[in-house]
Protein backbone atom coordinates (compact mmCIF):
# COMPACT_ATOMS: atom_id res chain seq x y z
CA UNK A 1 0.00 0.00 0.00
CA UNK A 2 1.49 3.36 -0.52
CA UNK A 3 1.32 5.26 2.64
CA UNK A 4 0.57 8.54 0.52
CA UNK A 5 -2.27 7.41 -0.70
CA UNK A 6 -3.72 5.46 2.61
CA UNK A 7 -6.90 6.86 4.83
CA UNK A 8 -7.83 5.53 7.84
CA UNK A 9 -11.75 6.28 8.82
CA UNK A 10 -12.30 5.16 12.26
CA UNK A 11 -16.13 4.59 13.61
CA UNK A 12 -16.69 5.40 16.99
CA UNK A 13 -20.08 3.60 16.99
CA UNK A 14 -20.98 0.12 17.61
CA UNK A 15 -23.99 0.57 15.31
CA UNK A 16 -22.60 -1.24 11.91
CA UNK A 17 -26.16 0.58 10.21
CA UNK A 18 -26.11 3.51 12.05
CA UNK A 19 -25.82 7.28 11.24
CA UNK A 20 -22.08 7.53 11.89
CA UNK A 21 -21.29 4.79 9.62
CA UNK A 22 -23.21 5.56 6.77
CA UNK A 23 -21.19 8.93 6.76
CA UNK A 24 -18.20 6.67 7.05
CA UNK A 25 -18.64 4.66 4.29
CA UNK A 26 -19.56 8.05 2.36
CA UNK A 27 -16.13 9.07 3.46
CA UNK A 28 -14.63 5.81 2.30
CA UNK A 29 -16.89 5.88 -1.49
CA UNK A 30 -15.60 9.50 -2.05
CA UNK A 31 -11.75 8.43 -1.29
CA UNK A 32 -12.17 5.53 -2.82
CA UNK A 33 -13.43 7.35 -6.05
CA UNK A 34 -10.82 9.20 -6.01
CA UNK A 35 -8.13 7.09 -6.25
CA UNK A 36 -6.82 6.86 -2.63
CA UNK A 37 -6.75 3.72 -0.58
CA UNK A 38 -9.25 3.90 2.29
CA UNK A 39 -9.66 1.65 4.83
CA UNK A 40 -12.89 1.27 7.65
CA UNK A 41 -12.49 0.45 10.90
CA UNK A 42 -14.98 0.36 14.12
CA UNK A 43 -13.28 1.28 17.45
CA UNK A 44 -15.14 -1.27 19.30
CA UNK A 45 -13.07 -3.83 17.48
CA UNK A 46 -10.36 -3.15 18.53
CA UNK A 47 -10.47 -1.08 21.83
CA UNK A 48 -11.89 -3.08 25.35
CA UNK A 49 -10.43 -1.06 27.71
CA UNK A 50 -9.03 2.22 29.18
CA UNK A 51 -5.50 3.59 30.42
CA UNK A 52 -4.88 2.53 33.84
CA UNK A 53 -3.17 4.28 36.72
CA UNK A 54 1.13 4.73 35.21
CA UNK A 55 0.10 1.97 32.96
CA UNK A 56 3.57 1.14 30.89
CA UNK A 57 3.36 -0.25 27.46
CA UNK A 58 3.63 -3.63 28.90
CA UNK A 59 0.82 -3.79 30.92
CA UNK A 60 -2.48 -2.27 28.00
CA UNK A 61 -5.39 -4.02 28.10
CA UNK A 62 -5.52 -7.11 26.49
CA UNK A 63 -7.21 -5.68 22.91
CA UNK A 64 -6.17 -4.71 19.62
CA UNK A 65 -5.33 -1.16 20.09
CA UNK A 66 -1.71 -1.19 19.69
CA UNK A 67 -2.29 -2.96 15.77
CA UNK A 68 -4.88 -0.20 14.92
CA UNK A 69 -2.64 2.44 16.16
CA UNK A 70 1.05 1.29 15.27
CA UNK A 71 0.06 -0.39 11.77
CA UNK A 72 -2.71 1.70 10.65
CA UNK A 73 -3.29 5.07 12.24
CA UNK A 74 0.79 5.87 11.98
CA UNK A 75 1.12 4.96 8.41
CA UNK A 76 -1.89 6.97 7.22
CA UNK A 77 -1.71 9.83 5.63
CA UNK A 78 -5.15 10.89 6.43
CA UNK A 79 -7.33 10.05 9.12
CA UNK A 80 -11.40 10.45 9.07
CA UNK A 81 -12.88 10.70 12.56
CA UNK A 82 -16.49 9.45 12.52
CA UNK A 83 -18.43 9.93 16.02
CA UNK A 84 -21.71 10.19 17.23
CA UNK A 85 -22.50 12.90 19.76
CA UNK A 86 -23.01 11.68 23.01
CA UNK A 87 -23.67 14.77 25.64
CA UNK A 88 -22.25 17.17 23.35
CA UNK A 89 -18.87 15.12 22.98
CA UNK A 90 -17.20 12.73 21.20
CA UNK A 91 -18.36 8.58 21.84
CA UNK A 92 -16.08 6.71 24.60
CA UNK A 93 -14.56 4.56 21.63
CA UNK A 94 -13.43 8.14 19.66
CA UNK A 95 -12.43 9.67 23.36
CA UNK A 96 -10.33 6.20 24.24
CA UNK A 97 -8.54 5.97 20.49
CA UNK A 98 -6.88 9.48 21.38
CA UNK A 99 -6.44 8.54 25.12
CA UNK A 100 -4.47 5.35 24.72
CA UNK A 101 -2.30 6.93 22.38
CA UNK A 102 -0.09 8.69 25.13
CA UNK A 103 1.34 4.92 25.84
CA UNK A 104 2.72 4.84 22.45
CA UNK A 105 4.09 7.96 22.40
CA UNK A 106 5.16 8.70 26.16
CA UNK A 107 8.86 8.06 27.14
CA UNK A 108 7.96 4.71 29.08
CA UNK A 109 7.42 3.10 25.64
CA UNK A 110 10.69 2.22 23.65
CA UNK A 111 10.17 3.68 20.27
CA UNK A 112 8.13 6.72 21.58
CA UNK A 113 10.56 8.91 19.32
CA UNK A 114 9.75 7.50 16.16
CA UNK A 115 5.54 7.08 16.82
CA UNK A 116 5.64 10.93 17.95
CA UNK A 117 7.61 11.73 14.48
CA UNK A 118 4.85 9.45 12.84
CA UNK A 119 2.24 11.26 14.29
CA UNK A 120 3.06 14.26 12.55
CA UNK A 121 1.84 15.91 9.46
CA UNK A 122 -1.24 13.76 9.01
CA UNK A 123 -4.87 15.24 7.29
CA UNK A 124 -7.20 14.74 9.76
CA UNK A 125 -11.40 15.77 9.56
CA UNK A 126 -14.34 14.64 11.68
CA UNK A 127 -17.85 13.73 10.74
CA UNK A 128 -20.58 14.23 13.35
CA UNK A 129 -23.93 12.70 13.93
CA UNK A 130 -26.99 13.94 16.21
CA UNK A 131 -30.11 14.28 16.70
CA UNK A 132 -30.13 17.94 16.88
CA UNK A 133 -29.69 19.81 13.91
CA UNK A 134 -27.99 22.63 16.41
CA UNK A 135 -25.46 23.97 14.86
CA UNK A 136 -23.42 24.53 18.14
CA UNK A 137 -24.20 20.96 19.33
CA UNK A 138 -20.76 19.16 17.73
CA UNK A 139 -18.30 21.95 18.13
CA UNK A 140 -16.66 21.05 21.56
CA UNK A 141 -16.00 17.63 19.67
CA UNK A 142 -14.54 20.01 16.47
CA UNK A 143 -12.33 21.82 18.83
CA UNK A 144 -11.06 18.76 20.80
CA UNK A 145 -9.78 17.50 17.59
CA UNK A 146 -8.65 20.61 16.05
CA UNK A 147 -6.24 21.08 19.52
CA UNK A 148 -5.57 16.77 18.77
CA UNK A 149 -4.28 18.34 14.89
CA UNK A 150 -2.24 21.73 16.63
CA UNK A 151 -0.58 19.47 19.28
CA UNK A 152 0.35 16.28 16.89
CA UNK A 153 1.49 19.01 13.89
CA UNK A 154 -1.13 18.14 11.74
CA UNK A 155 -4.04 19.74 9.44
CA UNK A 156 -7.63 19.80 10.56
CA UNK A 157 -9.01 20.26 7.37
CA UNK A 158 -13.11 19.82 7.76
CA UNK A 159 -15.81 18.18 9.60
CA UNK A 160 -19.52 16.79 8.57
CA UNK A 161 -22.36 17.59 10.87
CA UNK A 162 -25.61 15.19 10.03
CA UNK A 163 -28.66 15.01 12.08
CA UNK A 164 -30.40 11.99 12.05
CA UNK A 165 -32.43 9.80 14.71
CA UNK A 166 -33.61 6.46 13.48
CA UNK A 167 -30.43 4.21 11.67
CA UNK A 168 -29.57 5.69 8.40
CA UNK A 169 -31.98 8.96 9.35
CA UNK A 170 -29.18 10.95 8.37
CA UNK A 171 -29.72 10.34 4.71
CA UNK A 172 -32.96 12.16 4.88
CA UNK A 173 -30.90 15.76 6.19
CA UNK A 174 -31.61 18.13 3.89
CA UNK A 175 -28.13 20.26 3.96
CA UNK A 176 -27.16 16.46 2.32
CA UNK A 177 -24.27 15.58 4.95
CA UNK A 178 -23.81 12.20 3.10
CA UNK A 179 -22.81 13.69 -0.36
CA UNK A 180 -20.88 16.21 2.07
CA UNK A 181 -19.19 13.27 3.86
CA UNK A 182 -18.24 11.59 0.26
CA UNK A 183 -16.56 14.89 -0.78
CA UNK A 184 -14.34 15.09 2.14
CA UNK A 185 -13.32 11.66 1.36
CA UNK A 186 -12.50 12.72 -2.17
CA UNK A 187 -10.46 15.93 -1.21
CA UNK A 188 -9.18 14.94 2.37
CA UNK A 189 -5.60 14.95 0.95
CA UNK A 190 -5.92 17.75 -1.38
CA UNK A 191 -8.33 20.22 0.19
CA UNK A 192 -7.09 23.59 0.74
CA UNK A 193 -6.07 24.25 4.46
CA UNK A 194 -5.00 27.75 6.06
CA UNK A 195 -3.50 28.17 9.87
CA UNK A 196 -1.98 31.39 10.17
CA UNK A 197 0.92 32.61 12.62
CA UNK A 198 1.17 36.58 13.03
CA UNK A 199 4.87 35.48 11.59
CA UNK A 200 3.64 33.32 8.84
CA UNK A 201 4.38 34.15 5.01
CA UNK A 202 1.43 34.31 3.04
CA UNK A 203 0.16 35.54 -0.07
CA UNK A 204 -2.58 37.53 -0.04
CA UNK A 205 -4.70 35.50 -2.14
CA UNK A 206 -6.24 32.88 -0.22
CA UNK A 207 -7.54 31.09 -3.74
CA UNK A 208 -5.27 29.95 -6.31
CA UNK A 209 -6.75 32.50 -9.19
CA UNK A 210 -6.02 29.76 -11.97
CA UNK A 211 -7.87 27.22 -10.15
Amino acid sequence: MDSSSSILILVGSPRRDGNSALLARAVEAGARDAGLAPRLRFLDDYISGFLGDRTPSSELPADRYGELFLEEFLPAAGVVFCTPIYWYGMSAQTKAFFDRSFAYYSGTYPHHADVMERMQGKRLALTLASEESYPGAGLGIVHQVQEFARYSHSAFVGYVHGAGNRRGEVARDPRDPVGAARRLGAELLRRPYTDYRIDTPRSHDVWDAAA
